[in-house]
């Protein structure tokens, strides 16, 4: 059991992060500045990190001495935040592409691997996409409902019936007309427009074409690089669904196994089987989308490295254009970290050799890596990556991490974000994420916009 201190720090938060990325929170003890409780014999034996002035040398005093005392180099160094490739941008943008190979090397400690990843990530998106046009902003709507609820799932997710479901749908049109009022009146244009969940495609197909047809007649889409549908659950996917996203200018789908396996489906809650994804993505070749996203976890429970790989291979060979691995991570409000709240520092080696596969195998069969996140309790402190074929990529993919351009949430859990660029800063406008207190209070929705995103 370590005890740490930290002086002349008042939030430790991301130097605890770091500290997480060598020991589970059993392991270690970090003591506060205003901590009043503590024992003298805790206070003796704790190992002491002082601030002089700068945080990130603080940080790599922190990561050399945990380097040592257990053994692990982390590969990412001592970043512990959600957007490298934004963080390589900025920096590039301001001292330039050598002085920025520097930096992250000798200062922030990136293996050479990643150095070169987040680079490269950057110079693929900015060749494709470029910079967001000024009067430009990215649409999202939230549809927070599933038909079960996975067990590694923190997200905004119900399981209720056709009439709930139609209650939410009118509250969330009303906010699709007011928005798509301002769109007009302050003349901007829509980038991308992504419907997400939940899974959006828990609605039937008549609910599914009037929101369509409301989203259509409200926003201007002459200027869309993407309308994304998140069809995630194979389970939910019909062709009747599928022809209506299509007749309404849907380019982009994502069909979401996260696993081939059906042991490891029935473990984690999905009701669906692994004949029904391949069904859905039959069924979605015929109908013809431009672009199929599919979604895999490196990482599943009971899941080796075989069973990864078969995973892979098959959504390669049924042709998905956009294929993203995600490693798990294991949230807070989900019923697996109530289940085994250190799973996420168990057989990280498993993690890194399925992502080394993923690397591998997608770059043989024309792949490239075009976004890249990071989240909190990842196994492995590893990371989550967008893969496409023949330059496919998901415009709001990168501008969600990229955070330069402002993204219009609409429904419930919906956070939108304003973005200043003269000050490079975002400022965020929430919806509630509880689906029956955003109906009641639809009014007050519009009206946080109104008063915190319009001006």
């Amino acid at each position: 059991m370590y005890t740490f201190k930290i002086e002349g720090i008042e939030n430790t938060n991301q130097y605890e992060e770091l500290i997480k990325v060598f020991l589970s929170p059993g392991e270690f003890k970090l003591i506060k500045e205003d901590d009043l409780d503590i024992q003298s014999s805790e206070l003796q034996s704790a190992v002491v990190f002082s601030f002089k002035g700068d945080k990130e040398e603080l940080k790599r005093d922190i990561y050399r001495f945990l380097q040592k005392e257990t053994g692990k180099t982390p590969k990412w160094g001592i970043l512990t935040g959600i957007r490298p490739v934004k963080l390589a941008g900025e920096m590039t943008d301001l001292l330039g592409r050598d002085e920025t190979l520097r930096r992250l090397s000798d200062e922030y400690l990136l293996h050479p691997e990643k150095t070169e990843l987040i680079t490269n990530i950057l110079d693929y998106q900015r060749r494709l996409l470029g910079k967001p046009q000024k009067n430009s902003l990215s649409i999202y709507a939230g549809i927070p409902f599933c038909p079960t609820r996975c067990l590694y799932c923190s997200f905004t997710s119900n399981q209720v019936k056709k009439p709930e479901i139609d209650r939410y749908l009118q509250a969330l049109h009303k906010e699709i007309e007011y928005c798509g009022e301002k769109l007009r009146s302050h003349e901007i244009a829509a980038e991308s427009l992504y419907i997400g969940g939940g899974t959006p495609t828990t609605l039937d197909e008549a609910q599914l074409e009037v929101l369509l047809d409301k989203l259509r007649s409200c926003f201007d889409m002459s200027e869309l690089k993407e309308f994304t549908v998140e069809a995630g659950r194979p389970d939910t996917i019909t062709r009747e669904k599928l022809e209506v996203m299509k007749a309404a200018g849907v380019g982009r789908i994502s069909i979401n196994p996260q696993s081939m396996k059906q042991h490891t489906l029935d473990l984690i809650g999905r009701a669906h089987t692994t004949e029904e994804t391949v069904k859905a993505f039959e069924l979605a070749g015929k109908v013809g989308f431009e672009c199929i996203n599919a979604d895999l976890i490196a990482g599943l429970p009971e899941e080796d490295v075989d069973d990864f790989k078969d995973s892979l291979d098959t959504m390669i060979g049924l042709g998905a254009e956009n294929i993203t691995v995600h490693t798990l991570a294991v949230k807070r409000a989900s019923r697996l970290k109530e289940m085994d709240d250190k799973f996420n520092y168990r057989r990280e080696e498993v993690r890194e050799a399925m992502l080394a596969y993923a690397h591998s195998k997608l770059k043989a069969e024309g792949y490239v890596p075009y976004y890249l996140y990071r989240q909190k309790h990842t196994s492995g402190n590893t990371e989550n990556i967008g893969f496409c074929k023949n330059d496919l990529i998901s415009p709001y993919n990168v501008r969600i991490m990229e955070e330069a351009q402002s993204i219009l949430a609409l429904g419930a859990g919906g956070i939108s974000k304003v973005y200043y660029p003269d000050e490079n800063r975002l400022e965020r406008v929430a919806n509630v994420s509880n689906y029956e207190i955003y109906i009641d209070r639809i009014d007050e929705m519009i009206e946080r916009k109104e008063n915190n995103f319009w001006r």
